[in-house]
């Protein structure tokens, strides 16, 4: 299972539309939208889990794809970096 960073998603578009996008290329497990701690708005990315083949022609097919305009921003999550604690 790969987990994949979608970013510059439109911020009209939904979970639903994000799945209908990458089940082309494979059963979607899940999609997730990542919304702002304080506001509670859309951030303009998510995540994308799927079968590690799929996954891979999902994010060849996808990256730089138009999506309402603007161009998506394709590849495959990378742990969070650390932060630091003040």
């Amino acid at each position: 299972m790969k987990s994949i960073y979608v970013g510059n998603i439109p911020f009209s578009a939904s979970e639903d539309d994000l799945q209908g996008l990458f089940a082309e290329y494979g059963d979607v497990q899940s999609v997730k939208f990542i919304n702002d701690r304080e506001t509670g708005r859309f951030r303009g990315f998510a995540f994308v889990e799927m079968e590690d083949a799929e996954a891979l022609a999902a994010i060849e097919a996808l990256d730089g794809s138009d999506m309402s305009g603007r161009n998506l921003k394709v590849n495959e999550a990378r742990p969070r970096a650390p932060r630091p604690r003040y």
